[in-house]
């Protein structure tokens, strides 16, 4: 797998990661009404599919926050350059398999590949992802719902890849806005941390468009 060790000596977050790894339930979440305004209109305007250039700026607003690219292997933190996404996709029997996307590609390259992925998985696609899921950001989406507050089921013992979930996005005084849900490991992750993901998704909706997707978030 393409991580490095972190160094456990000087690793500034070694008392906070023991005693949030020590607890059964060490996860923190959040949801956050997300403005869509200016990447709705874009969407709208361009015929782009909502879902995958939403989840395109989402997966690299989540890169661009080093401690979500960041898990627990034989008990120590370990950082991923990058990671990549795995959405639930919906089946025709109302079941639904796991769809692994790199969006850290650019947009031009990524949606095609990320409609051709989606329709392979929607049509034999499982709930396998791979032996490096590790690396993995998993997402799913409540599109049905514009939800407050979202409780997301997470394994026993506990493991250490972020979690995103939005809901059904609606209009208010004007705006569109969207309620999006990440959930991490505190022992890796800080309410800090998790407010840089949401100022780093808010620039990259704000600023959208396909010709300027891939710089979307600068340095990566």
């Amino acid at each position: 797998m393409n991580y490095r060790l972190i160094d456990w000596e000087r690793y500034p977050r070694r008392a906070h990661f023991e005693y949030f790894h020590a607890m059964p339930d060490p996860y923190a979440g959040v949801t956050a009404q997300v403005e869509l305004t200016p990447f709705f209109t874009v969407c709208r305007r361009d015929r782009l599919p909502f879902f995958l250039s939403f989840l395109y700026c989402a997966g690299r607003a989540a890169n661009a926050v080093p401690q979500l690219r960041q898990r627990i292997v034989d008990g120590r933190p370990v950082e991923f350059s990058t990671c990549d996404t795995s959405h639930t996709v919906m089946r025709e029997d109302g079941t639904y398999s796991y769809c692994r996307l790199n969006c850290m590609q650019p947009f031009e390259d990524y949606l095609p590949a990320a409609l051709t992925a989606q329709a392979q998985a929607k049509a034999c696609g499982g709930l396998d992802d791979g032996e490096d899921a590790l690396s993995l950001l998993f997402v799913s989406s409540l599109p049905w719902i514009n939800y407050a507050a979202l409780r997301q089921p997470t394994p026993v013992p506990a493991d250490s890849n972020p979690r995103l979930t939005w809901g059904r996005y609606g209009e208010e005084n004007g705006k569109i806005l969207m309620p999006v849900t990440l959930l991490v490991n505190h022992a890796l992750v800080d309410g800090s941390h998790i407010a840089q993901f949401y100022a780093a998704l808010d620039e990259a909706l704000a600023r959208f468009s396909p010709a300027a997707a891939s710089e979307l978030i600068p340095g990566k």
